[in-house]
């Protein structure tokens, strides 16, 4: 066996073989996402899960009218009309750049208009509200709104845990990922966790990124607030929770594999 080993070919060859029985005694995981798509097969699905965000209490949100009336511009935009020329003093009103706080009622406070509620709205139909009411007092007003607090967090076996400020106001759970480093080789892909808190209401869901059919999940498009857990798998648990014990273990073996390779190849 000594002179069969000899040859550095075979030797170096033995050497890989041990090395990958080592590691893949250590874990076996699958680390693909949408595992049952096929190579040569063309997955075509029609988008039904996608929805528009719904307005909620503590959303931010930057609300723009555009009309032909420069003096209702800066009223409804800034919430205060100053005399031309700029004279207004610097105690004489507050511009509502931080955007407009949707309160626990579900309501802002909107210039002129005063109180109005639209929590329960997609942004369409606020625009749509607020374009009807501004509308008694502009003429063809133009309501542009956005979130300013969009944001998702992503924690748990992620190499980046993050909470990630959405501009396009549009994510899926993959781009969250991919904006979080992705997962750890330790993130169980097979049941990630989502947190959603909507109406005053948190619902949790688990969705399995290793199959395709995760793709119309009602979850796959993430929402306002959304938490994204990545459980780590079993296998990361027993290493942390029993690193004392296996230690002498893994040594031994490690001493063995020293031990066996000398008498070989000496």
């Amino acid at each position: 066996m000594t002179t069969l080993f000899k040859d550095s070919k075979m030797r170096r060859n033995f050497q890989y073989f041990i090395v990958l029985l080592f590691f893949s005694s250590c874990a076996n995981r699958s680390l693909t996402y949408f595992g049952n798509l096929k190579e040569s097969e063309t997955y075509t699905s029609t988008i039904t899960n996608k929805v528009e965000p719904v307005i909620q209490p503590d959303d931010l949100l930057s609300i723009t009218l555009s009309s032909l009336n420069p003096e209702s511009n800066v009223l409804f935009n800034n919430g205060l009309l100053q005399a031309p020329g700029g004279g207004g003093s610097a105690g004489s009103g507050e511009k509502l750049n931080e955007g407009y706080l949707v309160d626990k009622t579900g309501s802002i406070n909107y210039p002129v208009l005063g109180t109005l509620k639209i929590a329960g709205l997609t942004k369409t139909e606020a625009i749509q509200l607020l374009t009807t009411k501004i509308s008694q007092y502009v003429k063809n007003p133009i309501i542009n709104i956005r979130f300013l607090n969009f944001k998702v967090t992503v924690v748990g076996e992620v190499n980046h845990p993050a909470t990630i400020d959405v501009r396009t106001e549009r994510i899926n759970i993959v781009e969250a990922l991919g904006l979080a480093g992705d997962m750890t080789i330790y993130g169980k892909r097979t049941n990630v966790l989502i947190i959603r808190e909507k109406n005053g209401v948190r619902n949790t869901a688990r969705i399995d990124l290793s199959n395709k059919e995760s793709l119309n999940s009602p979850y796959y498009y993430l929402q306002q607030n959304d938490i994204v857990y990545v459980e780590a798998e079993k296998a990361k648990g027993l290493q942390a929770s029993s690193s004392n014990y296996y230690l002498p273990v893994i040594a031994t073996i490690a001493s063995l594999i020293s031990v066996v390779s000398f008498i070989i190849f000496r």
